[in-house]
């Protein structure tokens, strides 16, 4: 996906006026590391697309803006939301640095339950782990304490998951599948938590998995 690339003529419809919140390079064509985190930037374009803006803003052609926003090395990067500057980093960075970036003004979907929320609830005993893969996937490895019913069955399991000693909170390996199934069941009022992330969320949050011998 092409990064928009934002001029002093542009900036403030772009980025002041955004009704979406929006992520800011600042780079020139001379940085070495400008060329390194642009495939990151593309990727989290596509992963966001319709809850932020990746945009660009070359600091040789826009010093005025650069100036004002005090950027003195590159690649920079600035969060606006609602039309003002709310975070920035300097220097290169992956994918999933940038997204932690924007991350606390990105529309959450309902249900969803991050990796460090989940954490507390569970010491809480507010919530119990649902594991919807396939059952040798979830016995090589899963959440501590999660038990497996696969996502195709769900639907037909459901005073299973009501007669859990805590709400239900299903999870997937991305997040991605339950997500939609969540969608899906509080659509139809059953209402249904989901892991962002899923597996790989929970090791990215540097939470461990139960790997049964």
């Amino acid at each position: 996906m092409a990064l928009t690339k934002v001029t002093e003529q542009t900036f403030e419809n772009e980025i002041l006026r955004s009704e979406l919140p929006v992520l800011v390079e600042f780079g020139a064509v001379w940085c070495g590391p400008c060329k390194t985190v642009a495939p990151e930037l593309e990727a989290l374009a596509h992963e966001l697309a319709g809850k932020a803006k990746i945009v660009t803003i070359d600091i040789d052609q826009s010093p005025m803006i650069a100036r004002e926003m005090g950027v003195q090395s590159v690649p920079a990067f600035v969060v606006f939301h609602q039309g003002r500057p709310i975070g920035g980093r300097v220097g290169a960075m992956r994918r999933q640095e940038l997204r932690q970036m924007l991350e606390p003004v990105l529309p959450r979907a309902a249900g969803a339950i991050k990796p460090e929320e989940a954490v507390q609830l569970l010491r809480q005993g507010r919530i119990s782990l649902v594991d919807t893969r396939e059952k040798p996937v979830y016995d090589r490895a899963h959440l501590p304490g999660a038990v497996n019913i696969p996502l195709e069955e769900i639907e037909t399991r459901l005073a299973e998951l009501h007669m859990l000693p805590g709400a239900p909170l299903v999870y997937c390996r991305a997040g991605d599948k339950t997500k939609e199934l969540a969608d899906r069941m509080n659509r139809q009022g059953v209402p249904l938590s989901f892991l962002e992330g899923g597996v790989l969320g929970w090791e990215a949050s540097g939470f461990g998995l139960e790997r049964p011998n």
